[in-house]
């Protein structure tokens, strides 16, 4: 299906499910969010990275204006539902401050593996306690899949938007799978290193070697 959606490009990736707060101030988006939350369609946040919109992004939903401000700005809750590619971008939208695009919807598929899943979590898990960070899940675990750990396992903007770009489920699994396995003996290491640079200088309980 090809057809046309308002777009709201950020510096950020977002993926299907997940639940986004904004807090709407430019006027062209002020005008976007209000006409899509009158005629209760959705819009796209595409990726910008490297200051260019990116050809992938997510197609949101309003779930709720939580506040209005005097000055017309909002605060908005949304939450995405399936990935969009870019065919064309329209910049000048008749009537309208904001622009738009042509997008299709690329074939997803969201059948993984659920072994492979818990390992993903378990290493994601790991990488927080080596980090010293909490983090919460908010499913159990036989309900988390890529998308909803993505954000928790320490990748860099431009690797979150690889994974965005990646239609199967199994290869997203894979890809956070291999991501953690080259990140998680770096910073072990680095926490090795602490303790380390810790104990220099300081007096150490040895035992002497009995001869």
């Amino acid at each position: 299906m090809t057809n046309f959606i308002p777009i709201f490009p950020l510096s950020i990736v977002v993926y299907p499910g997940e639940l986004l707060n904004l807090h709407i101030f430019e006027p062209r988006y002020k005008e976007l969010i209000t006409e899509c939350n009158k005629t209760k369609k959705p819009f796209g946040i595409p990726s910008v990275i490297k200051n260019a919109v990116t050809e992938l992004g997510t197609l949101m939903h309003i779930t709720e204006i939580t506040k209005t401000y005097d000055n017309g700005e909002m605060d908005i809750k949304t939450t995405g539902e399936k990935v969009f590619r870019i065919l064309e971008i329209i910049n000048e939208v008749p009537d309208k401050l904001f622009g738009g695009a042509i997008v299709n919807y690329p074939v997803n598929t969201a059948q993984g593996n659920r072994q492979l899943m818990q390992k993903v979590i378990n290493g994601t898990r790991e990488l927080h306690r080596l980090l010293k960070v909490e983090k919460q899940f908010y499913k159990p675990d036989d309900e988390l899949w890529s998308y909803d750990v993505a954000h928790h396992a320490g990748l860099s903007l431009e690797e979150e938007y690889e994974l965005l770009g990646l239609m199967n489920e199994l290869q997203r699994q894979e890809y956070l799978k291999r991501h953690l396995a080259k990140v998680l003996p770096v910073v072990a290491e680095m926490e090795t290193l602490k303790e380390r640079v810790k104990l220099n200088g300081h007096f150490k309980n040895l035992d002497g070697l009995n001869l």
